[in-house]
């Protein structure tokens, strides 16, 4: 029984220093302050809220019009960065003018796609992948606790029933470490729940008291989503078109889809759950949340794409580490009708 005490007390150990390290190295980063109010609106609410708020600030000094059921129209083709440059691009390979279409489009689009790859370098926010690999290491250490307690009730049994000295249970001796390990597991898992650092917390705690004052559409938007707008026709189109690739309830009562991380504050764009594409992966459909595979307007790869499937294999979307979307790449990654949008050498 020492043998096993020792080697329950070694695993235990080990198990909870690798999970910690893992926590602290995954939400460790450079900080530092928001560059622009498209940083502050990915940190609250991932692409949607970028795409939200680029449409807000063109249609709000009249560069785009919205009309009708959810239909954009280009009235000044004027970008004055790359967010709202993605927007009148894919406005322009879109086969029509639909809001919902063309917010999707935006999320996709690498220009928003680096938005998430550069917060993520710098700390204030964890990579998709590196968060649910985390959570999984949380689950396994969590279980690994959870049924050595029985096992090692058992091993106490066994104990009493081929000795015949005084001892201590072993289970006792082993609680503490299993203790350790499934608190452990409970606290890491917790940490790891949210996508967005401390450092990440502060920054976008720093760039609302600085920015707060500004009422101009973007900055609302960004900041406080799109219940802030002052315009009722506009907000009610943007939350309309949420809702269209909204995931569809559980059938049962009072069921509801869990939020994603990026949509907790803001019910309207919650519709979307879809998070940026990790290093070497694509951006998914409306309602996945990365490591698809599927073809889309923020995605390319080396060979090419037709009807919404990809090949290649290779393909990323953003500024993660794989290839992106730009005119060394000699490829060009068309989407289906339905995604309504293209990517060329001109995207990015």
């Amino acid at each position: 029984m020492d043998v096993l005490l020792v080697l329950f007390y070694l695993a235990g150990i080990t198990g909870v220093a690798l999970l910690i390290a893992r926590v602290v190295r995954s939400r460790r980063g450079s900080g530092g302050p928001l560059h622009d109010r498209y940083e502050a609106a990915f940190l609250n609410g991932g692409p949607a809220r970028v795409a939200d708020t680029a449409i807000a600030a063109l249609q709000a000094d009249g560069r785009l019009a919205i009309g009708g059921p959810g239909i954009v129209a280009v009235v000044r083709p004027t970008a004055y960065d790359p967010v709202e440059r993605a927007v009148l691009q894919e406005h322009a390979a879109a086969p029509h003018g639909a809001l919902h279409h063309l917010r999707l489009a935006v999320m996709r689009h690498p220009a928003v796609q680096e938005i998430g790859d550069g917060l993520a370098g710098r700390g204030l926010i964890v990579a998709p992948a590196t968060r649910r690999t985390t959570l999984r290491w949380c689950l396994a250490l969590g279980l690994t606790a959870f049924f050595l307690f029985p096992l090692s009730v058992v091993l106490t049994i066994v104990d009493f029933a081929t000795t015949s000295e005084v001892s201590v249970p072993f289970v006792v001796k082993v609680l503490p470490v299993l203790a350790a390990a499934g608190v452990t597991a409970i606290a890491c898992g917790a940490i790891s729940a949210s996508q967005v650092t401390a450092y990440g917390q502060a920054a976008r705690a720093a760039y609302g008291r600085a920015h707060g004052h500004l009422a101009d559409a973007g900055h609302l938007v960004a900041l406080y989503g799109l219940r802030a707008l002052p315009d009722p026709v506009l907000r009610e189109q943007l939350l309309a078109a949420a809702r269209v690739y909204a995931p569809p309830r559980g059938r049962g009562r009072g069921r509801r889809p869990a939020p994603s991380p990026f949509y907790a504050t803001d019910s309207g764009a919650a519709g979307v759950a879809m998070m940026w594409c990790a290093e070497n992966s694509s951006c998914g459909g409306g309602g996945s949340s990365g490591g698809s595979g599927s073809c889309s307007s923020g995605s390319c790869s080396s060979g090419s794409c037709s009807s919404g499937s990809c090949s290649g294999g290779g393909s990323s979307c953003g500024g993660g580490g794989g290839s992106s979307c730009s005119s060394s790449s000699g490829s060009s990654c068309s989407s289906s009708s339905s995604s309504g949008s293209s990517c060329s050498s001109s995207s990015g």
